[in-house]
C-alpha cells in the first residue's frame, strides 16, 4: 500500500507539472514573426528639408518592387473582407491622409471609435496607432486587417485571395520572389510605401532651416514665437522643433482629457490599453503638426473640429481628470491675438508638398 501511494502521489505531481508546464506555454506571448527579405532593385527614401534621415529596418529594406506593391495594396479594396474598404479609404491624399470624418467607417459599415490620424512622416513615429499598440510599420497592417471595424478580415483570407489573382501572384514574386504569397509580405509591402509618405519643405521650413524670412507671413511669424516660448504657448514640448528638422511631436503619450465625460470619467483609456500603467490612463501619442491644416477634426475622438478650438482647449490645460498630464497647465493668459497668431502659424507655415506618386496608381496591366 505504501508504494501504491508513493507511485500515485508521483503521477499526481508529474501530471501537475506537465499542466503547469502547458500553462506556461500557452501563456507565453508568440515569437514575433520573422520578416521575409524583399529583392529587386533597391531605392533610397530621401527626406525633403526639415525632416530627418528616414528610418529603415534592415530587414525590410524598400525597393522599387515592394513600394510600387504596397501602393497598389494600399489603394485596393481586394483587403477587406467584403472588398469595400482599403488604406486609402480611411488615409486619403485628398485630405492630408486622413478621411475628414470625426471617426472612421470600415467594412460591412462598422463605425469605429477613433479618428483617422495623417500617414504623413509616419516613418518616424517610434510607435504606431495613438495608443501605440504597434511598435513599427510591418506590424501595423496585421491589426488592421483583422480589426472588425477596419478590414474584419483574416491573414489566410488575404493570402488566400491574393494568390488566386495572377497579377498580384507576379508582383509578389518580382517583390519576394517566387513561392506562395505569406501576410507578412503584404504588410512589408505596405509598410515600405508608407515610408514614402513625406512632407516638409513648408513655408515653416524655408523659413527656419532656409533662411528665407520671406517665407512666413508677420502674423505666422509671432505665431510661431509663441508657439516655441516656454512663457507663451509652450507647443514645443510636446510639438517638438530641433536645431536641423522638426517632427512636430515628441512620440510620447499625454493625458489632455480627451474624451472625459460629464462625470468627468475617460471614455477611451488609451495608452493604459496596452501597458495596464495607471498613469497611462487616457493618454495619447502626441500628433505630428505638419499639414495639419489638412487634417480636421481633431484628437483621438474627432471632438475638435477647428484649429482655434484645439489651440483653446491646450491653453485653458485640458479637461480635469485624475490623470491629467504633470506638463499641461493653463495659459489663460494669452490674448486673443497670441491665439489667432497661434492659428495663423499652424493654418499657414506648416503645410508642405508630398510626391506625385502617393497617388492611386493606374491598375496593373
Amino acid at each position: 500500500m505504501r508504494w501504491g501511494r508513493i507511485i500515485a502521489i508521483g503521477v499526481i505531481l508529474i501530471a501537475a507539472g506537465i499542466a503547469w508546464w502547458i500553462y506556461r506555454a500557452l501563456k507565453r506571448e508568440p515569437a514575433p514573426e520573422a520578416l521575409i527579405k524583399p529583392i529587386g532593385t533597391p531605392v533610397q527614401i530621401t527626406a525633403p528639408s526639415g525632416l530627418p534621415p528616414v528610418p529603415i529596418p534592415p530587414d525590410n529594406p524598400p525597393t522599387v518592387e515592394t513600394v510600387a506593391l504596397g501602393r497598389k495594396l494600399y489603394y485596393d479594396t481586394i483587403l477587406s473582407v467584403d472588398k469595400t474598404t482599403a488604406c486609402s479609404t480611411c488615409h486619403s491624399p485628398g485630405l492630408g491622409f486622413t478621411d475628414g470624418k470625426r471617426v472612421s467607417e470600415g467594412a460591412k459599415g462598422q463605425e469605429g471609435r477613433r479618428n483617422a490620424p495623417t500617414l504623413l512622416n509616419t516613418a518616424y513615429n517610434t510607435m504606431q496607432f495613438c495608443d501605440g499598440r504597434a511598435p513599427s510599420l510591418e506590424t501595423v497592417m496585421k491589426d488592421r486587417l483583422q480589426s472588425p471595424t477596419e478590414m474584419a478580415h483574416t491573414l489566410e483570407g488575404v493570402e488566400r485571395r491574393l494568390m488566386a489573382n495572377p497579377v498580384y501572384e507576379a508582383a509578389f514574386a518580382k517583390a519576394f520572389g517566387p513561392g506562395p504569397i505569406k501576410f507578412q509580405m503584404v504588410a512589408q509591402a505596405i509598410a515600405s510605401f508608407e515610408r514614402t509618405m513625406l512632407t516638409g519643405d513648408s513655408p515653416f521650413d524655408r523659413y527656419l532651416y532656409g533662411g528665407d524670412k520671406e517665407s512666413l507671413s508677420k502674423s505666422a511669424e509671432r505665431g510661431l514665437e509663441v508657439f516655441r516660448n516656454p512663457k507663451k504657448g509652450n507647443c514645443a514640448a510636446c510639438h517638438s522643433i530641433g536645431e536641423s528638422h522638426a517632427l512636430f511631436t515628441d512620440n510620447k503619450f499625454h493625458n489632455l482629457g480627451v474624451g472625459v465625460n460629464a462625470k468627468g470619467k475617460l471614455t477611451d483609456l488609451g495608452r493604459y490599453a496596452v501597458t495596464k500603467n495607471d498613469a497611462d490612463r487616457g493618454a495619447f501619442k502626441t500628433p505630428t503638426l505638419r499639414n495639419i491644416a489638412l487634417t480636421a477634426p481633431y484628437m483621438h475622438d474627432g471632438s475638435v473640429k477647428t484649429l482655434r478650438e484645439a489651440i483653446d482647449l491646450h491653453l485653458r490645460g485640458g479637461n480635469p481628470n485624475p490623470y491629467l498630464d504633470k506638463e499641461i497647465s493653463p495659459r489663460d493668459f494669452l490674448s486673443e491675438q497670441e491665439r489667432e497668431e497661434l492659428v495663423a502659424f499652424l493654418q499657414e507655415a506648416l503645410t508642405g508638398p508630398v510626391a506625385s506618386n502617393l497617388e492611386r496608381p493606374e491598375a496593373f496591366e
